[in-house]
């Protein structure tokens, strides 16, 4: 074993975007285990939008990455050192060890994973966070019944993908958002949709939203936020009465700086936001999933027979190598994944 690791360290706060000079590739030792703690060497690690709100020195329900500190990130891979009882050499667990290829954490902050039983890159997305963000929105936010129509953007992404195939195995009508016809067309053919719209292929939220008319001849009941902007403004006055909007995220605006708040969409004005709420009687529910992890073991009993199964379906972009990780997420920002964006480390 290597005395040496690397991590991805924030060298600087982007303006707007992110670019290559707001990361630097650092070596430092390898860390010791303390009492309790357990030490892994890092296979795979994700990469999630929300690590861009991170970038941000800006106030959220989580504190920034500060200046010179490892990039935030769940991963998984081997133990190889454990002071915890519950963990051996030779084991898999998934932790927050960060954008790194190695990481100490307390044993009771990590979750051992069984390579025999599925691919350990699904503890990352589709058994991971993502995964169980989607099925927790949609159910206890969005609340499905049979015969309703739903609509998720970035319909093709680990999140997006859980919606749409709970929703559908529920009995609704499911309707798509993404960016491009490949997109689209493995939201239907892999992801069973009953359609998808390229949002790229319309020049305006009203175009949109005139083809969303179409595809949801009896309006939309759900709407999974993912994404903002042209796609929420289209949207919104085809919801139906008592509709409900899980809020799980704002892709679009990210890149605005300030968790968003540097973003101006004329088309989404407050009293026109509000206006459609309260006459419409719609339920908005934002939701972070950190909250809610007293769930996922209900999460895991449904969908893992699920995904055993093939009723449902998981798509991974693999970047390789931690050197290109900030290439890989700049690029998951602009929608350049299709499925969940993975790094892998060895």
């Amino acid at each position: 074993m290597t005395d040496r690791m690397y991590r991805i360290a924030l060298a600087s706060r982007p303006t707007g975007a992110p670019e290559a000079a707001n990361f630097s590739l650092e070596e430092a030792p390898v860390p010791t285990p303390g009492p309790g703690e357990v030490l892994v060497r890092v296979h795979y690690m994700s990469l999630d939008p929300y690590m861009r709100g991170r970038m941000d020195d800006a106030k959220s329900y989580a504190a920034p990455v500060p200046i010179g500190g490892t990039m935030e990130a769940g991963g998984v891979g081997e133990v190889i050192a454990s002071n915890d009882p519950g963990f051996a050499p030779g084991d898999f667990a998934f932790g927050m060890f960060g954008w790194a290829t190695h990481g100490v954490q307390p044993g009771k902050m990590l979750r051992k994973i069984d390579p025999k039983v599925m691919p350990i890159t699904t503890a990352l997305g589709v058994l991971g966070m993502p995964g169980f963000t989607g099925w927790f929105g949609l159910m206890e936010h969005g609340r499905p019944k049979a015969g309703e129509t739903l609509v998720v953007a970035a319909a093709t992404g680990p999140v997006g993908s859980m919606v749409g195939q709970v929703a559908r195995l529920a009995g609704l009508r499911t309707v798509g958002v993404a960016g491009g016809a490949d997109k689209c067309r493995i939201a239907t053919e892999t992801f069973g949709f009953d359609a998808c719209l390229d949002h790229r292929a319309y020049d305006s939220a009203a175009d949109l939203r005139r083809a969303l008319a179409a595809e949801c001849p009896d309006g939309i009941d759900i709407y999974f936020e993912n994404v903002g902007g042209k796609v929420l403004e289209a949207v919104l006055p085809l919801m139906n009465n008592f509709g409900r909007i899980p809020v799980c995220g704002m892709i679009s605006w990210y890149n605005a700086g300030g968790l968003g708040a540097g973003a101006s969409d004329p088309g989404l004005t407050g009293p026109a936001i509000w206006r459609s709420i309260l006459v419409k009687f719609l339920s908005v529910n934002g939701f972070i999933i950190s909250n809610h992890f007293d769930r996922y073991p209900a999460f895991l009993a449904e969908i893992a027979p699920k995904l055993a199964s093939g009723e449902i379906r998981y798509l991974e972009d693999v970047a390789e190598g931690l050197e290109n990780a900030p290439a890989a997420f700049m690029a998951m920002l602009r929608g350049g994944n299709t499925g969940k964006q993975i790094v892998k480390l060895i």
